[in-house]
Parts: C-alpha cells; sequence; structure tokens
C-alpha cells in the first residue's frame, strides 16, 4: 500500500521549513531519539492547522487520510499522540519487525519516520507539527494493513465474495489516546481469531528455522514403509523433529523405520492432507520436502485471508474449508465436530462467501441449474428424449409435461425453455437432505448419492455446492435446538419420501472459506495443496513472483 506513496513523501515542504527523510545508516532505531524535547502542544498544534489547512496537497500517505487527521487535529480540537510523547521509537520498532505480522517490512518507512524524530526541535513547531501528522498517517496505514488487508481480495479471485471490512479510522486514531505503546495498542487491532494467531506464531517459529538453515530433505528412492532399515530414516526423523512432529531422542538402530517415527509420520501426513498410512511415498516426500520458505510464504497469505474474514464468526458456527475438503463445527471458539465434504471441481470452483443456515430441506427437489440442464443434458435428449427416466421432470410454464412430447432437436443452449427437476429419493443428485443458506451464488451443502467419492483423499468433484458426509447425523447436530428433531425422526421423515422443510428458530453462521493453513483440532498448524492455485494469485499481489 506504502512503498509508492514513501517515495513522494520522501521530502516535504511546507512554508519555509524543508523536510526530508533519510536517517543516517547507522542509527539505532531504539535509542537514537532526542529525548521529548519539542514544541509545546499548543504551539504544535497551531502548526498542524496550518499544514492541514494548506490548499497545496499533501504527500500521498498523508493526502489518503487528510479529512481524519483534518478532522481530529482541527475540527475536534484533538490530543496530540506523538510530538513530545514516548509513542515514537515503540512504533517504529513494531514496523521493523513487520515481517512477524505477516507484512512486507520494506514498504513502511521506518527510516523516513526516524528522520522525522530526529528532527523535531523546540524551535521548529514545523518540523513537529509534520512529524506528528506523517506519524498518525503511516500508523493508520499499518494498523489498515493489519487490521483488513493490503489487498482487495476480490480483485484477485473472482470467486471471493467476502464483504470487505470497513475501519472506522477516526475511532482508530483516537484510540491512542488511552494507549501508551502503540504496539501494544496494535495487537487489538489485529485479528483475534485463534486461527491467525496459530499462523503468525509458526511464522516466528518457521523464521527461525529458516534462518538457522531450514529442516533439510528427504531423498527420493523407493517407498518408504514401516519397519524397513534405510539411510533415509536419519534424514526422515531430522526433518520431523524441526517441526516438533517427533521429540529428539537417542534411537538404538538409526536407520529403522521404527513405530515411534511411524507414528510421527502419520500426524505429520494427517496435518498436511495425505493418507495417514505411514509409508513415505511420492505424495508424502513432495510434502516433507516443502522448504521452511515455502511454508512461510505459505502462512503469510493465510493471514492475509484472516483479516477479510468477519471478526465475530458466532458463538456457534460452521466453517467449510475448500482446501482441506472439510467441514468443522465450533461451540464457543472450539472446533467440536470435523467431517470430510466434497467441494467444487476446478472448473466449478466453490467460492469464498459468509452466510447463514436458515433451514434443512428433508426429502428435496433437485431444480437442475440451466447450465447442467443445456451443457451436459440437452445434448442426450436430443439422442433419447428418455434418457433421464421416472426420477426427473419437464416443466413448462410450471406445468409437467411428457419429455416425449417435445423435439428437444430444435432447441439450443441459447433459447432452452424448459425446467429439469428431479424428484425426491435416494438418486437424487442432492441426496436426502439439504442445508439451504439462500445466497446469490446458488451454494448449499447437501448429501449426494455418490458416497464412495468420501473414500479419497483429494474431493473436488461436485458443479460448486458441497456435498456432506453422513448428513443425517449432521442434521441432528443443525436441528439440535429444534423440539423434537433427532436421528429417528429425521430416518421418519425420509421414509415417507415427502419434501419437509424445518426452518431454524435460530440461525447458524456458515463460513466458506479456502484455508491451505490454518489451525487444526488441539491446536495444531495444517498445510494442504493450493488445489484452485488461490495461493500463487494472492502472493504475486502480495510480494511479486517469488524468488525460490
Amino acid at each position: 500500500m506504502w512503498s509508492r506513496a514513501i517515495k513522494l513523501a520522501a521530502a516535504v515542504c511546507v512554508g519555509t521549513a524543508c523536510l526530508t527523510g533519510a536517517a543516517p545508516s547507522t542509527i539505532s532505531y531504539a535509542h537514537a531519539a532526542k529525548g521529548n524535547a519539542a514544541p509545546d502542544a499548543a504551539t504544535t498544534r497551531q502548526a498542524i492547522i496550518q499544514i492541514l489547512n494548506t490548499k497545496d496537497r499533501l504527500p500521498l500517505p498523508i493526502q489518503r487520510v487528510r479529512k481524519t487527521l483534518t478532522k481530529h487535529y482541527v475540527e475536534n480540537n484533538g490530543e496530540i499522540f506523538w510530538v513530545g510523547t514516548s509513542r515514537m521509537t515503540p512504533f517504529v520498532q513494531r514496523l521493523e519487525f513487520a515481517d512477524d505480522d505477516g507484512l512486507k517490512r520494506a514498504d513502511y518507512p521506518v527510516d523516513y519516520l526516524v528522520g522525522l524524530r530526529d528532527q523535531i526541535d523546540p524551535s521548529n513547531p514545523l518540523a513537529g507539527a509534520y512529524a506528528e501528522i506523517a506519524y498518525s498517517a503511516f500508523f493508520l496505514g499499518y494498523a489498515s494493513d493489519l487490521a483488513t488487508g493490503r489487498v482487495i481480495l476480490s480483485k484477485i479471485d473472482r470467486d471471493h465474495f467476502q464483504k470487505p471490512r470497513k475501519l472506522d479510522l477516526l475511532a482508530l486514531l483516537e484510540g491512542l489516546g488511552s494507549a501508551r505503546n502503540p504496539s501494544q495498542y496494535l495487537k487489538t487491532i489485529e485479528p483475534q481469531n485463534a486461527h491467525y494467531r496459530a499462523l503468525k506464531s509458526l511464522l516466528r517459529e518457521y523464521r527461525t528455522i529458516a534462518g538457522q538453515g531450514g529442516w533439510g530433505t528427504v531423498a527420493r528412492g523407493e517407498a518408504l514403509k514401516p519397519g524397513m532399515s534405510d539411510p533415509r530414516v536419519m534424514q526422515l526423523r531430522a526433518r520431523l523433529e524441526k517441526t516438533g512432529d517427533v521429540l529428539p531422542r537417542q534411537v538404538q538402530d538409526p536407520l529403522l523405520y521404527s513405530p515411534d517415527l511411524v507414528l510421527a509420520t502419520e500426524q505429520f501426513q494427517k496435518r498436511n492432507g495425505l493418507d495417514a498410512d505411514g509409508i513415505i511415498g511420492p505424495g508424502s516426500l513432495s510434502m516433507l520436502n516443502v522448504t521452511a520458505e515455502e511454508r512461510m510464504r505459505q502462512i503469510v497469505i493465510n493471514m492475509e485471508r484472516w483479516r477479510h474474514m468477519p471478526r465475530d464468526m458466532g458463538d456457534r458456527h460452521l466453517m467449510v474449508n475448500i482446501a482441506a475438503f472439510e467441514l468443522y463445527t465450533y461451540e464457543d471458539g472450539t472446533q467440536i465436530e470435523a467431517r470430510p465434504v466434497m467441494v467444487g471441481k476446478n472448473r466449478h470452483q466453490t467460492p469464498i462467501f459468509s452466510d447463514e443456515l436458515e433451514y434443512v430441506d428433508i426429502n428435496p427437489t433437485w431444480t437442475v441449474p440451466y447450465s447442467i440442464a443445456t451443457k451436459e443434458m440437452l445434448p442426450k435428449l436430443k439422442a433419447n428424449p428418455g434418457y433421464l427416466g421416472s426420477n426427473f421432470e419437464l416443466l413448462s410454464g410450471g406445468r409437467s409435461i411428457p419429455f416425449t412430447s417435445v423435439n428437444f432437436n430444435n432447441y439450443s443452449r441459447g433459447d432452452f425453455p424448459f425446467t429439469i427437476r428431479q424428484k425426491p429419493g435416494a438418486k437424487n443428485a442432492l441426496g436426502i437432505i439439504k442445508f439451504m443458506l439462500p445466497n446469490r451464488h446458488a451454494i448449499y451443502l447437501h448429501d449426494t448419492p455418490s458416497k464412495a467419492l468420501f473414500g479419497r483423499t483429494q474431493r473436488a468433484f461436485s458443479h460448486g455446492c458441497i456435498r456432506v458426509y453422513k448428513p443425517l447425523e449432521f442434521g441432528v447436530s443443525v436441528l439440535r435446538n429444534e423440539p423434537g428433531w433427532n436421528l429417528q425422526k429425521l430416518q421418519r421423515v425420509v421414509e415417507t419420501r415427502k419434501t419437509t422443510r424445518v426452518r431454524l428458530k435460530q440461525k447458524v453462521p456458515v463460513h466458506i472459506v479456502y484455508a491451505t493453513a490454518w489451525r487444526g483440532e488441539g491446536g495444531s498448524v495444517e498445510f494442504r495443496k493450493d488445489i484452485y492455485s488461490r495461493d500463487k494469485k494472492l502472493y504475486n499481489a502480495l510480494f511479486g513472483k517469488p524468488s525460490s
């Protein structure tokens, strides 16, 4: 956000005072300030008013938030936050470690701000005034990046529909009044959810590992199976020790793929979305040999995504992680259940958005989407009008008509006037139950007759909707606050083959996310493959093409 603007702010003239932002390369940011020697608050305020009331355009970082600064300093006669206080140095120190926040240190003008700080002089109120508003402007910029993200995700990913979060910049700035240390204040502004905090902690850990040379690799070779003796076992143990999957210890036979190491491998495989069989084949080997630097990039990408999520996800909420092919139920911030799901194929990608589950349909009908009806079904209907059988009905003007009464060769994908609907039953594409969160994307959760596909590790098979494993058991969880509904009642209603709708008295928030790194059950951090190539696009938007 700030890199181009910093160049514009490198030198600014106000009246007869010209301030430059260059700082000596040997400066120690923590101790270089000249104490708190500064013009008094009244004199500083007069100079601030002079600067902000000028008709001249100010440097871009200040100009962007000029209205907020004017509201605080001029209209509200607000507090002086920086000049003559002890806040400048802690803020500069926080910028020095922007990488720990998953941001980019080079985007923030530490040298420039240090120069402004050290040029403050009681005899030069304009210098102090400019330093005051510059620090406030860059504080608002950093806080905004930290709280709501550096990019507009919908411009990077056409399937991202989370509502942009908005900050009250004036309230954010005025909050400094009760915060002696701006760095501590920033901790309250960044995302507070457990996923973000876990990623931030892991980022520091992995940066330390990377600084120590990384975690090494495991050499290629035949599949490594439990009980085998192989020199690569030493590499595997060293690799898993680095990420805490196995504790360091002396072993009698360092070449033996022993039970404790097999267990650690299975844990690693589970954390990385692999079949947890303890066998080191090509897939596991590839995940083991992902570098610490690559994982750091992945963590930073996902920290950015969490900045765009709603701050309040709901005490009770559902979260579908597209990249993990899983659905999680949360109560009071704790994951209480995880179940497999299927998501959209690459050409039918499941979008990212938040909504609310409003009702459940038992024995649903399925209205075939126009695109499927015309692209997939129409060519077959032209060849055989009866190919869909008795499970489907053809609607014209809301009235059911026989398929055989229509010459489908007269229609194309652009002028198909009919609706195709599948009747309730076990063969219905939605299965025996669907969970509705009405939205413009026509995405919802439902059962499926293709249950065997849940046995696959990679489960991108749908046209975009989310297919749920053991949906009746999930229905019990969803309907738990609805009197009289239990598994037995659900099963009885299914047997009637009649469509029954149950509206929830209390809607349940549903968040459909694309997280390739997140906090898993028990606090472990999990990684997944970038199935839709969304990580790559986001990283390039944030940092440009990675160098390795």
